[in-house]
Parts: C-alpha cells; structure tokens; sequence
C-alpha cells in the first residue's frame, strides 16, 4: 500500500508534494503543514477561518488608515481653518498654502519643520504639542488640498520632456517655468500642481476649451490702418495696455483705435497633435508634472544651469 503523500492545506485548497519542498501557488498562501495521517479534508475549516482573520485584520488596518485622514482633516478645520480657510487657499489671518508656489514647492520634512517650530515673525505659532504622528497626517492632509496627496506615475521621460519644452515644441518662448522661458503667457511653473497627466494633455490639446474670449488674442486696428494683435494686459475707457508676443507692451490710446476684434481663441498653437508625437507629448506632460511636485522644488531652482547646458 502506497501513503498518500504529505500536503499544504492553503486557503480554500490543498495542494500535495512528493519532496521536502512545498508547492507553492501565487494566488494562494500557506497557512499549516498536513502530515500522511491527517485528514485534509478536515483542516479546511480551518485554512478558511485563518483566510477570514487575515481579511478582518486588514480590514482594521485600512480602517485605522482612513481614521488618521478623518482625524487629520478634523485637526485642520480646528486649528488651521481659522487663519488658511478650509480650503487652505487663504482667509482673513492667513495666506493661500494650497496653490502659493513657495508653499507648493516646500519638501514635507520644511512643512513638518514649520508646523513644529513655527513662524513668530509671521504670527503663526508653533504646534509641536501635537506630535510627531498628528503633523505628518497634517502634512498629508494638506498635500491633498493642494492636490499632491500621492505621487503620480509620469507617462514619459521629464528629461526629454525639458529639452523639448525649450526646443522642438518652442514652449519656452511664451511660457516660464522656474524663472526660464517667455513671459508672454502664463508662468506654468506650479500649473499641473493640482492635475493629471490627462488633464495636461487635453489642455495643450486643446488650448481654446473654456477659454474667457476676453483673455484671448485681440487684433486691434489703428487709425492709420496699421494692425496690432496680441493680449490685453490692461484696460480702461481711456487706454489699452496690448502685449505683442514679441513680449513688448504698446499703451494705445482709445482715441486712436479703430477696431478692436477679439478672435475667441488663445495665442497656443492647437496643433501640437500634428507637430509631436505621442511619445514627445507624454515627455512634456511629465516635464510639467514633475516641475509642479512640492518635493522638486530645487529642480526649479537649478533649471537655470541645465539650460545653459542643453
């Protein structure tokens, strides 16, 4: 008579061998050796029962996870709110710490060394009494307000992304980031702070979506039917403040234009689908990201002496 062989009872299977080495499956997990004389039918209860402790452990353990949020976001209603806002984005005592470059840019462990220490000069004082734990699940907490609670994957190379933003795609004769590039569109050095990679790419995709005409292009006729077109920087019933995208400001009086047409679109090419491929596309969208993390700030900082060298 041959004896059955020894087996490993696993959550809801029991799997044999024939040596001293166990069959091992990923999908199951080995809970308690059978020996020839057990019966293993009579052990899978039990591998159940250990399967049914493991889910309520983590189960509790995801639990305390979300407590710590409840108790954070509970912490910054009664202790920041009253000068930040609940929204962190600035109230009557305190500045904007959501959407503020200098606060975004911050590393945890200055935002931890703030909060701890304080800002006398300022007016905020120190909350080292709430220790160590309560002022990183503070720091996480506001991460989220501003958008960052965790670290996207980026879709391409930040790196190829960079030399393109400042090259091929000629991004970097309109817009800034980090002190570098043009002025005459916005600064992006914190714009996809509180944005996916997909938002990104719809934006550069589609520059003109919800766009307030009024912030567009606007081509403006004088009296001596010369043609001006650019951006309004600012205006009044007298003047108007026109940027080319040369980057040079014309002060135009009222009395001396003819027209003034706004074209509805913005000053951003919309054909960059065309122009790029996808590859590239996912490189500038993840040179965006990565300038925008709070933990890049140096990044920004030394932008300067990476360009000089591209």
């Amino acid at each position: 008579m041959h004896s059955k062989p020894d087996s490993i009872a696993t959550a809801g299977r029991i799997h044999y061998h024939r040596s001293g080495n166990y069959r091992t499956c990923s999908e199951t997990m080995p809970l308690l050796r059978i020996n020839k004389r057990t019966n293993p039918s009579a052990v899978v209860p039990i591998a159940i029962a250990l399967a049914c402790l493991l889910t309520i452990a983590t189960a509790v353990i995801l639990g305390q996870d979300s407590g710590s949020q409840i108790e954070a976001k509970a912490s910054f209603g009664s202790i920041c709110a009253s000068c930040h806002g609940l929204d962190a984005r600035g109230g009557e005592r305190g500045p904007d710490i959501a959407s503020r470059p200098e606060v975004v840019h911050k590393t945890d462990a200055e935002l931890t060394e703030i909060l701890q220490s304080g800002k006398t000069a300022s007016g905020m004082p120190a909350f080292s009494f709430l220790g160590p734990a309560k002022i990183s699940a503070l720091v996480a907490y506001l991460r989220t307000l501003q958008g960052r609670g965790s670290a996207a994957s980026l879709p391409g190379n930040p790196t190829q992304g960079k030399m393109l933003f400042f090259g091929k795609a000629n991004c970097g004769e309109c817009h800034m980031v980090g002190g570098q590039g043009g002025f005459f569109a916005r600064d992006l050095s914190v714009f996809a702070a509180r944005l996916s990679a997909e938002e990104v790419r719809n934006k550069i995709f589609n520059p003109d979506k919800d766009l307030d005409p009024r912030r567009g292009m606007v081509a403006v006729v004088l009296a001596d039917s010369s043609t001006i077109s650019g951006v309004v920087r600012n205006e009044d019933n007298f003047s108007l403040q026109l940027q080319t995208p040369d980057g040079a400001f014309h002060l135009l009086n009222k009395s001396y234009i003819r027209s003034q047409t706004y074209a509805g679109k913005s000053a951003m090419p919309s054909n960059y689908g065309a122009t790029l491929t996808a590859a590239e596309l996912n490189d500038i969208v993840s040179y965006l990201l990565r300038t925008s993390a709070p933990q890049k700030r140096s990044e920004a900082e030394n932008n300067s002496e990476d360009h000089d060298d591209n």
